[in-house]
Parts: C-alpha cells; structure tokens; sequence
C-alpha cells in the first residue's frame, strides 16, 4: 500500500516538473542497477586436416606378405591414387617380396623354384570405396580427418616363373596428419594361381602394410 502511495507521488511529481520545465531524474530500482555476470567460457580449438584441393595421392608403404606354401616375408612397394569423388579412389600399386622354401623342399631334399623365379612381383588396379569418412581426436585440440574403405581390383603377379591374373580384396583405415600428408594402413588378400608340379592351385596370399602417402 505504501509503496503504492509512494509511486503516485513520484508521478504527480514528474508531471509537475514537467509543467515547470524541471527535469526530474526517476530513481533506478536495485534490480536495474545490479550488474549482469557474464561468464568466460574459454572455447576450445580444434585443427581439423582437410584433403588437399589436389585429387592425386602417391605413397610408399612397407609390411609382410604371406606367400601361400612359401613362407612370410617382407613386402615394400609404392601406390598411385586418384580420388574420383570424396568416396572413390581409383588406385593403382605395386610391390615386391621374396619368398622362402616350401616345408615339401625343406624335407624332402628336392628344389621346386630357382633363387631368381622366388622373387615375387605384383601390379594392380583397384577401387576404394570410403565407407566411414570422420573425425579422430587426439587429446582435446587435436582432431585428424580419417576414411576407412575398402578395395578391391585386378592385376598382374610374376611368380615362379609365370605371370597369373590376380585379384585383390581387403581394406583400409587413413588419417590426414596434415591437409597434403596421410598415415595408411592396409590389409589385402592377392589370389591367383600357381602351377608348380603340373597341378594349377589357387592361392590366398595375406599382405598386412603401413605407409605414408602424399597429396598432389
């Protein structure tokens, strides 16, 4: 009630000393004079590797291969790939590995394969398809653009002597350090045939590789 009061009479005021010619200054409530926190959120950056505007990506890579009947031993090569779209690549590799001697050589004292016709050399054509591109985070600033795919194709491997149709199946998983530099790692099954002793058998031949890969 008083409060009441005490509002008309500041009003009959303010409209006296409107009539007078008198400024009159209306007193601010504390609710207007408080001052409004504002807090300091300190926001986070995050560098996040984007593919270079250039399409073509060329890498070296290293790791073992499992040569069917033959032992496993370290394979290295080189890849060439051209990104079609954000989710295809076109890719086109070779590698080499040398091979050890069957268990039938080993044990039964007889030699299938010359030193030089162990030598195995492989070239393929594949297609990559991205099937998971996203976001890796290292700690709470850092964060990669990586691309899990798989790939498969056709090629040429010069074995034992012969040159056989070969296949390639697998997948891989790449991290973009940087927006012209990539991290891989790869898994392929290479099949083809082999004919040793009269008898053509086909073959499954793991490869299990990592390398670094360039953009261009």
């Amino acid at each position: 009630m008083e409060s009441r009061i005490c509002g008309l009479f500041l009003k009959a005021a303010a409209l006296v000393a409107v009539a007078a010619g008198t400024t009159v200054t209306t007193p601010v409530s504390a609710q207007e004079a408080e001052q409004v926190i504002r807090p300091e959120i300190e926001r986070r950056e995050i560098r996040e590797a984007d593919i270079d505007t250039e399409d073509f990506e060329i890498g070296v890579f290293g790791g073992v291969m499992n040569v069917e009947d033959f032992g496993t031993n370290a394979v290295y090569g080189a890849r060439l790939g051209y990104h079609v779209t954000e989710y295809v690549v076109v890719e086109a590799s070779y590698g080499h590995t040398d091979t050890d001697e069957t268990s039938a050589e080993r044990f039964g004292g007889f030699t299938i394969l010359d030193d030089d016709d162990r030598e195995l050399d492989y070239y393929n054509l594949s297609f990559a398809f991205n099937l998971l591109p996203g976001e890796s985070f290292v700690g709470s600033k850092w964060a990669f653009t990586h691309d899990f795919y798989i790939i498969g194709g056709v090629g040429s491997t010069s074995f034992a002597g012969e040159d056989e149709f070969t296949w390639n199946v697998g997948f891989g998983y790449r991290v973009l350090a940087n927006d012209w530099l990539a991290l891989r790692v790869d898994a392929r099954d290479h099949i083809f045939d082999v004919d040793l002793l009269g008898e053509s058998d086909t073959t499954h031949n793991l490869e299990f590789t990592g390398g670094v890969s360039i953009f261009f």
